[in-house]
């Protein structure tokens, strides 16, 4: 783990920058997977399965009796909490629904919005080493609250073919239209272009690796939007010296356990925090299943010792994290100081792992800095806002005038002549 103490604020960009990756050969890669799905579709959807995924597959529609199959392999008890986090994600969302207001912008100029739902979503959920069900709720059950006619997910199966059960279990609570077997780059290939039998959607969300990340960037250049530019997973906690130093150790390895290539920070304005926190750590990653993991990941950590709480703030905005807990007394204070971030948690109570589940806010958050100028995932993310307004005679001679003259003063005529041709109308 690095400790910095005290960094000076010209070095404060160098400290903030995410672990690097050459993605030049990367790209490549995923860029000739992606032709070879836009030509051959299924086949060639079915023979990425087989070498990446060892999955020889005869379809790649998962079945209704695999889905009902699903449930009987999952614990009541995991049931149970796919349901309790399903309803808090469902009211968290069903909140944040659209009320359009209709304005008179000027005497006979009427303006409103109406949101409508994105038709055809595809969410794509890894399998991997972590299969994320969860991730299957936090995408799933704002589309539905949406009105997405289609939601398509698609995600790696095992060797024999199978889909993990939990993911199947999640995607019928959240009421997910169509399911297939299929991962990685191929996966969003089969999404974006449409196979024989993976429809093409238009728009793609979740996570995956460095290759899924590269693969959404590149079918949305010209082919589909998808929810948020992303890179690997991150944390940044900031404590005082009456924070917990269990609890904040916990959360760092919490996220550390993502995945090789996921980052950690802490700020603090306590040295001795800072010390018992790195203790901490030591003694809880031996205790971890995934400790091989978790341990690679600190190796990009970052302990920040700053010189007050003010300044552990600033350096936190600067880093823009996905992930901000506010392990402080005076976390409400704190808080009203959030500029860049995706989701944050406050006090010694809310750990990350709250979010990620069960709270009810979305865990599809902006890593690598997108903070800045990106939010996470919402209902708005599956909704498009259309704009109308409606003009009488009296809206034309409101502003007429404005519109001929400025269209005059850009050179466009024919705009000029279609409001002039009507304020010289005489009905």
């Amino acid at each position: 783990m690095n400790v910095i103490k005290y960094p000076s604020k010209v070095t404060w960009p160098e400290l903030v920058k995410r672990p690097h990756l050459d993605v030049s050969q990367l790209n490549a890669t995923v860029q000739s997977v992606l032709d070879d799905v836009r030509q051959r579709g299924d086949e060639a959807v079915k023979s990425y399965e087989e070498k990446f995924d060892h999955a020889v597959l005869n379809s790649l529609a998962v079945s209704e009796e695999e889905i009902e199959e699903a449930q009987t392999l999952v614990s009541p008890e995991l049931l149970d909490s796919l349901k309790l986090a399903h309803d808090n994600i469902f009211k968290f969302h069903h909140a944040q629904q659209f009320e359009g207001v209709s304005l008179e912008t000027s005497k006979g100029v009427k303006c409103w919005q109406k949101s409508v739902a994105i038709q055809k979503v595809g969410l794509y959920i890894p399998g991997g080493t972590a299969p994320l069900f969860s991730t299957v709720l936090m995408l799933a059950t704002p589309a539905k609250i949406a009105g997405c006619k289609e939601i398509v997910l698609c995600t790696p199966p095992n060797k024999e073919g199978k889909v993990n059960p939990a993911i199947l279990a999640a995607a019928k609570i959240a009421g997910v239209s169509r399911i297939y077997k299929a991962g990685g780059v191929q996966a969003i290939g089969a999404m974006a272009y449409g196979t024989e039998s993976v429809p093409k959607v238009y728009k793609i969300f979740g996570p995956g690796n460095q290759y899924v990340m590269a693969a959404k960037q590149q079918v949305s250049l010209h082919e589909v939007a998808i929810d948020m530019p992303a890179g690997p997973s991150e944390v940044c906690v900031i404590a005082d010296k009456e924070s917990n130093p269990v609890f904040v150790a916990a959360d760092l390895l919490s996220q550390a356990e993502h995945g090789i290539d996921s980052q950690v920070f802490l700020i603090t304005d306590s040295e001795l925090m800072l010390n018992e926190v790195k203790k901490q750590v030591t003694i809880q990653l031996e205790r971890l299943p995934r400790k091989e993991i978790a341990a690679k990941s600190l190796d990009n950590s970052k302990l920040v010792l700053v010189h007050d709480l003010d300044e552990a703030m600033e350096l936190s905005n600067a880093y823009a994290p996905e992930h901000l807990i506010l392990a402080t007394t005076n976390s409400d204070t704190l808080a009203a100081k959030v500029i860049n971030a995706g989701s944050v948690f406050l006090g010694k109570w809310a750990c990350e792992s709250a979010g990620d589940y069960a709270s009810g806010t979305n865990h599809t958050l902006p890593t690598h800095q997108y903070a800045l100028a990106y939010n996470g995932v919402n209902l708005d993310s599956y909704m498009r806002k259309i704009t109308f307004q409606h003009l009488t005679k009296e809206g034309i001679d409101s502003i007429g005038k404005a519109v001929v003259c400025m269209a005059e003063n850009e050179q466009l005529e024919a705009h000029a002549n279609a409001m002039r041709l009507r304020m010289q109308c005489q009905e």
